[in-house]
């Protein structure tokens, strides 16, 4: 057993925000200092055959931490050296935002996810970004953009502009989050003419590369639609997908009534073919999110069209050494299928 494996009962006997406010503490005590490198070189798998080019960045290997997990730029540093290839920190607002009340984290440990109605609980774009601008991590950070809570739907492009002019100088992407199932007004941002205001603003703020983060809950006649927007404006990338507000009937756990985003394993199957029907229906990059625990569910996802993968419930179970766990796998699933390189597998199966 891991050392992560004995100690996670003990984690799991408080509550799930407590819980990841310890290990978050005892990753920023080492953020900044030497220790995240000399740990990289135990924890990373350092393989050219992992490396990836995508909307013009370099990354190491194509397993990052998605967005939620370190909302505030506080910890990437540290993420690097649990071996991961990227971060994508937030999501970031323009104001300051404290969240829904607690409780609002949920373990589904049945089921192997969590349901979360957060709310977009960040420190707000000024000292995020001036966070990001005084950090130096060798490997790309992404930045997930989102609209403060106290800002209608009409003046949102504008309020998208202010946070991204204020992460604009640390961050290597920038992704635009209208999907959020967790905090209000963010349904009304999905239609075209709103979502084309918002691009249209970052555009016009020189935000590249820019990815746009679609919900799983969309139809899709609306995923083809935003893809089209996708196109309209050369967007650099998709993030497939957002936290779901639908609940399999598979659910075991009694937190599936709970109100929020679920993800982990039980949405692992639908994330997969949602990046699958996004793949098929546009040239841009396509970063896969949702029930990522293993390197076959991140193979499965390379394999329908991600170029790059991100993981939040896998990490809270499974733990530290996950990414290194993930990449060794992909090695291993690569020999197999006779691919000298992770780009030759991003779409075998399309």
């Amino acid at each position: 057993m891991s050392l992560y494996e004995i100690l996670r009962p003990l984690l799991f006997r408080v509550p799930p925000e407590t819980a990841h406010s310890i290990v978050h503490t005892g990753l920023k005590a080492v953020d900044g200092t030497p220790l995240p490198s000399l740990c990289r070189r135990g924890l990373a798998v350092e393989d050219d055959r992992l490396e990836v080019s995508a909307f013009g960045q370099t990354f190491p290997n194509p397993v990052g931490v998605a967005a939620g997990f370190d909302k505030n730029a506080e910890v990437p540093s540290a993420l690097y050296g649990l071996g991961f290839g990227h971060v994508e920190v937030g999501g970031v607002t323009a104001e300051p935002q404290e969240g829904n009340p607690r409780p609002r984290l949920f373990r589904l440990v049945e089921d192997q996810g969590l349901v979360n109605r957060m709310g977009l609980n960040n420190d707000g774009a000024d000292i995020v970004g001036r966070r990001l601008a005084s950090s130096d991590v060798p490997f790309p950070v992404g930045v997930n953009l989102a609209k403060s809570e106290s800002t209608p739907t009409e003046a949102a492009p504008a309020d998208y502009r202010y946070t991204y002019e204020r992460v604009a100088e640390g961050g290597d992407f920038f992704v635009v989050n209208v999907s959020c199932p967790n905090s209000e007004g963010f349904r009304d941002l999905q239609n075209r003419d709103t979502l084309e205001g918002i691009l249209g603003e970052l555009t016009d703020a020189g935000a590249a590369p820019l990815l746009v983060k679609l919900s799983p809950d969309l139809p899709e006649p609306a995923i083809e639609e935003t893809l089209e927007v996708v196109e309209k404006y050369d967007l650099d990338g998709v993030i497939a997908t957002n936290t779901t507000t639908d609940r399999p009937a598979s659910l075991g756990s009694p937190s599936r009534v709970e109100e929020g985003g679920l993800s982990g394993k039980p949405i692992e199957s639908e994330a997969t073919k949602m990046v699958r029907f996004v793949a098929r229906r546009t040239d841009a990059p396509v970063v896969g999110v949702g029930g990522v625990f293993t390197a076959a569910d991140a193979y499965r996802k390379i394999r329908a069209g991600a170029s790059l993968v991100q993981l939040y419930t896998g990490f809270v179970y499974r733990g530290p050494t996950i990414a290194r766990s993930i990449n060794r796998g992909l090695l291993t699933l690569l020999e197999r299928d006779g691919f000298d390189h992770v780009s030759e597998a991003v779409g075998a199966d399309l």
